[in-house]
């Protein structure tokens, strides 16, 4: 992991800690006798660098040291990537090691120093979503996708998001080792098992940080406990003592979306959900979560998420 000061520090331990208890996994169950995963923090030097929250990392080399050698090497984000975008050596460094790694990726706002190397245009690639629109306006040449968890072109990676990166490293950890110890190690970080890349970066329950009026924080609980209800705009309207024009409007104000998108995006989630950890059969999983017949599932999968249920289900549960 490439990191630096001021670095997002989720950027540089989430993925770590990925690739590090995969090599415990693998160990403690028979399918390895050493460590396959070993991990390092390159630096500008040698040494320890603050990072986002004021903790300090240590640099095992510094870039200036580090050649060939590196089987897959991983860009943080974070506050300093401003600083670092016009630090000529690391750029040069960065595409002079595009040449030598099997897989190079970015995480988060990571992407932009791989984009400052030139080695994203032509090329699709994603980044933290509240930077996409300036990702774009700086490099045109780039086909930016903002509502993705990672995108993979050829043996570049770029990923959403400070978390998104560990659903990154266990794609990662998929291609090396297979879905079985993706999804174990995935379990033990207590994580949601690898959402796929045509999802949104953030989930329908975030909104939750959205509305400012309590009323409306109350109903959005409310939706997203009972997806399978009756919550059209008039009956959600009803909950709040608003009028039905008036509600959506208010709300559509303080949470970002309107009251059926929300509750759209909240029901495909908890059928996602149902169908990662339960053996439902998809009719009992569209009565439970409110999306009407299996057709209707269907046609909502493929647009928000991109797969039919049922290939999400083969790919993704855990049950």
């Amino acid at each position: 992991m490439l990191a630096f000061e001021d670095a997002q520090v989720l950027d540089v331990m989430g993925p770590l800690e990925v690739f590090s208890r995969t090599s415990r996994w693998l160990i403690d169950n028979g399918k390895s006798n050493g460590s396959s995963y070993r991990v390092e923090i390159i630096g500008l030097k040698r040494g320890p660098f603050a990072v986002s929250s004021g903790l300090r990392l240590y640099a095992d080399h510094g870039i200036a040291g580090v050649g060939a050698g590196i089987d897959t090497l991983m860009i943080a984000g974070g506050l300093g990537v401003a600083k670092f975008r016009a630090h000529a050596p690391l750029i040069a460094w960065i595409r002079a090691q595009s040449r030598l790694v099997r897989r190079l990726a970015s995480i988060c706002t990571g992407a932009f120093l791989l984009a400052e190397a030139g080695l994203l245009d032509g090329r699709r690639a994603t980044t933290h979503w509240n930077h996409c629109a300036d990702f774009a306006r700086s490099f045109p040449a780039i086909r930016v996708e903002p509502d993705t968890i990672f995108v993979r072109a050829d043996s570049l990676y770029t990923s959403g998001g400070v978390t998104s990166g560990m659903d990154l490293a266990l794609a990662l950890v998929e291609e090396d080792f297979g879905r079985e110890v993706a999804l174990a190690v995935a379990r033990e970080l207590v994580m949601f098992v690898k959402r796929p890349g045509g999802q949104a970066q953030f989930s329908a329950q975030l909104a939750l940080q959205l509305a400012e009026r309590e009323p409306l924080r109350e109903l959005q609980t409310y939706v997203l406990e009972h997806p399978g209800d009756d919550l059209s705009v008039d009956r959600l309207a009803q909950r709040v003592a608003m009028s039905p024009r008036n509600f959506a409007r208010v709300f559509a104000r303080e949470v970002g979306m309107t009251p059926a998108r929300f509750v759209a995006s909240t029901r495909i989630e908890s059928a996602r959900r149902l169908m990662e950890e339960t053996s439902l059969p998809l009719d009992a999983v569209c009565a439970r979560c409110g999306l009407g017949t299996a057709e209707s599932m269907r046609r909502a999968f493929l647009r928000v998420v991109g797969v039919a249920p049922g290939q999400y289900r083969d790919r993704f549960n855990r049950a």
